[in-house]
């Protein structure tokens, strides 16, 4: 029953053997995959393989580093693509201050765009944030962002930000590196954190847990972060799996 609520099966690194993946990913377990799109060819290709398996489901929205190239008509594809019954979250969207491509000005531009557009079209958001967070908190209470609520996508954030995205309605999902061993604040956040509150994912291609870190991430592989978790929790792992799923099939309105 595990849930992989942020995956990118669309990236080109799957090219070759998608389909392996996809039955490592069954045969570990996995029964729910998020898989989202950035860009105008990875929404193109979340939405195909959404719609080409029944245990994927796609999310669509504009990525920060990218912000400088969309345009309206992107906006309104993706207000279009909404509607589609596979879609279950609008994103990943948010701010990234590494990567110097998108001046922070269009970036908070496009980022406040995204949220007035879930916000219509009634969908959680799923948010990425690099070395951005006062300011994706500041923009998220401004435009009131609690409305629709969704995910902080892998978390790395202390206790108090953990506390300020709970209260406006965001789950925190954690990926590969709380298996690192120099993790300290994931997994502090991740044993403390309500559980009605904590999600699951890879990230994949990236972001690879332990004992597989630097090779290529892949859904079957979210079992080591519910493992790690359920042991810093001190869970028994079957019921952390189980309220994880439970956790995202409440938050993207899937009843199965």
């Amino acid at each position: 029953m595990l849930f992989d609520t942020h995956a990118h099966l669309n990236a080109l690194q799957y090219e070759d053997d998608l389909e392996e993946v996809i039955e490592r990913a069954l045969e570990e377990g996995v029964t729910h995959t998020v898989v989202v799109g950035f860009d105008r060819p990875t929404i193109k290709r979340a939405i195909e393989l959404a719609e080409q398996y029944d245990f994927i489901y796609a999310a669509v929205g504009w990525h920060p580093v990218d912000a400088i190239d969309m345009t309206d008509e992107d906006l309104a594809w993706i207000k279009e693509l909404a509607a589609h019954p596979k879609v279950v979250a609008i994103g990943e969207m948010g701010l990234d201050y590494y990567w110097d491509k998108s001046p922070k000005e269009i970036q908070k531009e496009v980022f406040r765009k995204q949220i007035a557009l879930a916000k219509e079209v009634k969908l959680p958001i799923i948010i990425h944030n690099r070395d951005a967070t006062s300011d994706v908190v500041e923009i998220l209470q401004e435009e009131n962002a609690s409305e629709v609520g969704g995910i902080m996508h892998c978390f790395t954030g202390s206790l108090e930000v953990a506390k300020q995205c709970m209260e406006m309605n965001f789950y925190l999902s954690f990926g590969g590196p709380v298996t690192f061993k120099n993790a300290k604040k994931p997994k502090e956040v991740a044993s403390q954190i309500p559980m009605d509150c904590l999600l699951i994912e890879t990230d994949c291609p990236y972001l690879t847990p332990h004992p597989f870190r630097g090779k290529r991430n892949e859904p079957s592989y979210v079992k080591y972060v519910a493992e790690q978790i359920a042991e810093l929790r001190e869970m028994d792992y079957a019921e952390f799996v189980r309220q994880t799923s439970d956790n995202a099939k409440k938050l993207f309105g899937i009843s199965r």
